[in-house]
């Protein structure tokens, strides 16, 4: 199990936090992992889109009244929020020994702010993760052009009887509690303890995903990643889905923030560590 432990009067640890990211790292558009890192969150970030979506649509279809279905039929909530944290855990997997796995743009802010990759690779992994859920959603239209118009094209909107305030602060509180989740779930300290179990971080980060959207869904249809909001709008481009669309970048960014400096200055002490430093160093 990882724990602190003290040694000659000093406190040592069985784990290891990685350096700091340089800020600015030209050399990283010169190597190959930094491109296959990129194609791998284009591709994880479509597919995200096209099961999502999909199931999203096809829930839509299945109950309506229009056609005269069963109105209480469809996947429901239920199984929509299960897509998507379902859809995280999978890709989260698959692609976090590449690219780290973050399908969205917030995590990767979140990450940045944290010093976790520089900005060069967090603007490219923004990039692709925006290309790669247009792509995505643009499947969804070219595979259920009947449907995918009349359904509203899995975009984000605020729902009626909500204020913009809202709308932005559940993008806000749920980013947090993804974003919260993706740093504990991957901080050194616990993967050194659990290391044995090598799906751990996936799983919590999916659930995280999950329990948002049951919150969030009947408020904005649960963004809290600005990917998949932003992917939605464009192949969709419908006035109202642009309305509100601002409050599906801001809320998520304000959120992962949030989160960035709750858990390393908060949760590892990353405050009173530095100030520690600067005293021994002071002393000296």
């Amino acid at each position: 199990m990882a724990k602190d432990f003290e040694t000659g009067g000093e406190i040592g640890k069985d784990y290891q936090d990685p350096p700091p990211s340089p800020l600015f790292d030209p050399e990283e558009l010169t190597k190959w992992s930094f491109y296959r890192a990129l194609i791998a969150e284009f591709i994880a970030t479509l597919l995200f889109l096209y099961i999502t979506v999909l199931t999203v649509i096809g829930y839509k279809k299945q109950v309506d009244p229009a056609l005269n279905v069963d109105a209480c039929g469809g996947v429901g909530i239920l199984g929509i929020a299960w897509a998507f944290g379902g859809m995280i855990f999978i890709l989260v997997y698959c692609t976090a020994g590449i690219s780290g796995g973050h399908i969205n743009p917030a995590v990767t802010f979140g990450l940045f702010l944290a010093r976790k990759l520089s900005f060069v690779r967090a603007v490219f992994y923004m990039i692709a993760q925006c290309l790669g859920a247009i792509c995505g959603v643009g499947l969804v239209k070219a595979f259920q052009s009947a449907y995918y118009d009349r359904y509203g094209g899995g975009a984000n909107e605020l729902s009626n009887g909500y204020s913009k305030g809202t709308g932005l602060g559940a993008e806000i509180i749920g980013t947090f509690v993804l974003v919260y989740t993706v740093f504990s779930a991957t901080d050194p300290k616990r993967s050194a303890r659990d290391s044995h179990v090598p799906v751990l971080a996936p799983l919590p980060i999916g659930f995280a995903v999950f329990m948002v959207h049951l919150a969030t869904i009947p408020v904005t249809g649960t963004g809290i990643n600005p990917a998949r909001s932003f992917g939605a709008a464009v192949i969709y481009n419908n006035k109202k889905a642009w309305d509100d669309h601002w409050m599906f970048w801001v809320g998520p960014f304000i959120g992962a923030a949030i989160a960035a400096i709750y858990h390393q200055y908060v949760f590892r002490a990353g405050f009173v560590k530095a100030l520690g430093s600067f005293r021994s160093s002071s002393n000296v």
